[in-house]
């Protein structure tokens, strides 16, 4: 008997997939978090992508995400930061699960052998981006946000951030990775991190298409989305490439904040400002992530880093020590937007801080993503 095309599923409705002809179809329905991932989530999907691959009858993959009604669309707006901030402080494994999961479910979709196509329309950043970055064909629209705004949090852009920031052109990746900035479609067609423009008033069309039309094969899937395609938006980011240069490819943290407080434009005055109101230490893993990553020969490589990364920011300073623990509080806890960074001061920071952070508690052989290849 063949397995069935569509397996179990485990997240309660949260994940809903559907298959019409040669076309798997994934919805993330957790509209009232903006889709933010849990860890149900990540093992639905990562079950549907591994069946999907092994099933000669689905030839391509599309991934969208359940509408809010009457608010503005959003892709998936990241990891459940509630969740971190729960699970950090109870000592609960799950959270360790959660990182280990949901990087091998990124590396899987960047080597999916089928057509993984992925609908980014609306609010797509953080754990969003690492579900659409390894897409063969990522949609945008005009409602399109893309944004790694982990620094935010006193985190570092993870799910292979450090991978695909680091293939902008310039210091556009370090600029994007520190500041967190969310850039909008025709930046991030531009940047290469995005595909193709679909107008959104043509996406209902689009998704009836797919949901309903014929899908004989994976060309026929890729055509329909083709045909649907339109001119996007000029960039807005260009105009402001020569002092992103300038300032994000400076040698050293101190040294970009330095070169930005020596400006005399709105804008340097206006992202050094913001970037002091980030944890100090970790922006400076953050720039050292990103470096790193940059050197590196494969997506794997900076994942098994990333997950070394990510936990030392849960236990390397347990519970509410945490930077990322105390980012979490201030932003979507308490909400008093007041975190009290440890360092304060980017000049407190030093090289050994940093370096802590990247020294992996695992041994080559015993590390959670070692089967990466």
């Amino acid at each position: 008997m063949k397995p069935p095309l569509i397996p179990a599923l485990q997240a309660d409705g949260q994940i809903q997939a559907e298959v019409n002809g040669c076309l798997g179809l994934i919805t993330l329905n957790r509209p009232e978090t903006l889709n933010a991932l849990s860890l149900a989530m990540i093992r639905d999907m990562t079950s549907l992508l591994r069946a999907w691959a092994e099933m000669p009858e689905i030839q391509a993959v599309a991934v969208l995400a359940a509408a809010r009604p009457g608010k503005a669309p959003a892709f998936c707006a990241g990891g459940d930061i509630r969740f971190f901030h729960r699970a950090a402080l109870a000592g609960d494994e799950s959270l360790e699960a959660f990182f280990t999961e949901e990087y091998a479910l990124n590396h899987l979709i960047h080597h999916y052998p089928k057509p993984y196509i992925a609908l980014m329309d609306g609010i797509v950043m953080g754990g969003g981006m690492g579900i659409s970055q390894g897409a063969k064909l990522r949609v945008l629209t005009e409602h399109s946000k893309l944004a790694m705004p982990e620094t935010n949090i006193g985190l570092f852009p993870d799910v292979g951030g450090g991978w695909f920031l680091g293939q902008c052109p310039g210091h556009v990746g370090e600029w994007l990775a520190l500041t967190g900035q969310a850039i909008a479609a025709g930046d991030a067609l531009e940047l290469g991190l995005g595909d193709v423009f679909v107008r959104s008033e043509h996406l209902p069309a689009l998704l009836t298409a797919l949901r309903e039309g014929e899908q004989s094969s994976a060309e026929h899937v890729v055509a329909t989305v083709m045909e649907r395609v339109d001119l996007a938006p000029a960039p807005d980011h260009q105009r402001l490439r020569r002092q992103i240069d300038q300032h994000f490819g400076q040698a050293d943290l101190p040294a970009i904040m330095a070169s930005l407080a020596a400006s005399d434009d709105d804008w340097a005055r206006q992202t050094h400002a913001g970037l002091r109101k980030r944890s100090p230490l970790m922006l400076a893993v953050t720039l050292e992530q990103l470096r790193r990553a940059r050197r590196m020969a494969s997506l794997a490589e900076d994942l098994r880093m990333e997950r070394d990364l990510v936990h030392r920011c849960f236990h390397l300073r347990p519970g509410p020590l945490s930077e990322t623990v105390e980012g979490i509080r201030a932003l979507a806890v308490d909400k008093d937007h007041a975190p009290r960074w440890n360092p304060a001061r980017i000049e407190d920071v030093t090289p050994a801080m940093v370096q802590a952070f990247f020294d992996s508690p695992w041994s080559p052989e015993q590390h959670p993503l070692r089967a990466l290849s």
